[in-house]
């Protein structure tokens, strides 16, 4: 049999949200949660938060509680966070060596053994060396369980589940906000029913190109020739993308009035994801791109209709030739019949 090793998080929702959580294995026989803690508990702190100088150190603390009517033992660490593609906050995998924050962060204990339904508090040490990068780095604090499991090719495979608290450092000095959008990628979906406008989605890559960590709403905007017929639609807000991070996202705009050469434009005005105002204050980041919207079914119906006026113009055209030229030749048979009735009237 095959051996592999593959590391999941289960426990997804405790790097997501800045609230204490829960995880279990497969079982649901076992539960644990990690959260900032005082001396004696977790304190209510949605997340381990700290300002510090280059060089500076700071103790805290982390409350690992566990839940289940089993003891657990479990294995504590510290590692550096990252923005998934959809937006979410996670940790780098367990073994792989942290570089930034979680670099930073020493437990007083890497191992711990609980009993059942009882709780321990963990001090740690954050130590920012002295040429740390100012701006903001992100982090956690994890407790994990790795458990021997079967997928469904038969290999034995090892599974981690980790629950952890989120830890955000803000270096002390120059703060640079800033956002960039990237990667365009536009797409158009027409009906060749006339009263049916197109549908046009853009998906694009908001990166963090600055310091600081950021979030916004992204928006996309459609104008033809001289602004004429402009559409705006906005995304889910964005709740936080980390420096170096960036997010996916897709934005729709229904009934689009096709107008031959239009401009695209898609934006997001950051804002800081901690709500602490920031100086400078970040701007709006854009990009531009062009557009072609044909009308085709428009077009046909305004070709159909003129071949149809056209039609009736040369018909009516005809139709006019055809009695004057009746009445011409009306007229000259008149003539004749008159020329020969007075030749006939002069030798009688």
């Amino acid at each position: 049999m095959r051996t592999r090793a593959i590391t999941a998080v289960l426990a997804v929702a405790a790097l997501l949200s800045p609230a204490p959580a829960q995880a279990a294995p497969a079982s649901d026989s076992l539960t644990w949660s990690v959260a900032p803690s005082g001396p004696k508990g977790p304190n209510g702190r949605p997340a381990l938060d700290y300002k510090l100088d280059p060089g500076a150190t700071v103790t805290d603390r982390v409350a690992v509680t566990n839940h289940s009517e089993r003891p657990l033992t479990l294995r504590l660490y510290a590692h550096d966070a990252f923005t998934t593609a959809g937006g979410g906050f996670d940790l780098r995998a367990g073994d792989d060596a942290p570089t930034d924050a979680g670099s930073w962060i020493k437990l007083a204990q890497s191992t711990i053994t609980l009993p059942s339904s009882s709780r321990v508090v963990v001090p740690f040490t954050v130590s920012v060396p002295a040429d740390a990068t100012p701006g903001d780095h992100g982090g956690g604090v994890v407790a994990s369980l790795v458990a021997a499991t079967t997928d469904s090719a038969g290999n034995q495979v090892s599974v981690d589940h980790r629950v952890g608290t989120r830890v955000y450092l803000r270096i002390t000095g120059p703060l640079r906000p800033a956002l960039s959008i990237t990667d365009m990628r536009i797409g158009t979906a027409s009906s060749w029913n006339p009263l049916s406008l197109p549908r046009v989605t853009a998906a694009f890559t908001i990166s963090n190109t600055g310091n600081v960590r950021l979030g916004g709403t992204p928006s996309v905007r459609i104008e033809g020739p001289f602004g004429i017929g402009g559409r705006t639609a906005t995304a889910e807000p964005i709740p936080e993308i980390l420096p170096g991070g960036s997010v996916t996202t897709t934005v729709a705009l229904d009934s689009v009035p096709p107008l031959f050469r239009e401009r695209l434009t898609a934006g997001i005005l950051p804002v800081p994801a901690d709500g602490r105002a920031i100086d400078p204050a970040p701007g709006r980041a854009t990009s531009q791109h062009t557009l072609w919207l044909m009308p085709w079914p428009q077009l046909i119906i305004v070709a159909a209709a003129a071949a149809l006026l056209l039609a009736w113009l040369f018909a009516r055209r005809r139709r006019r030739h055809r009695v004057r030229a009746a009445l011409v030749a009306a007229e000259q048979r008149g003539r004749e019949q008159a020329s020969a009735t007075l030749e006939k009237e002069g030798t009688s």
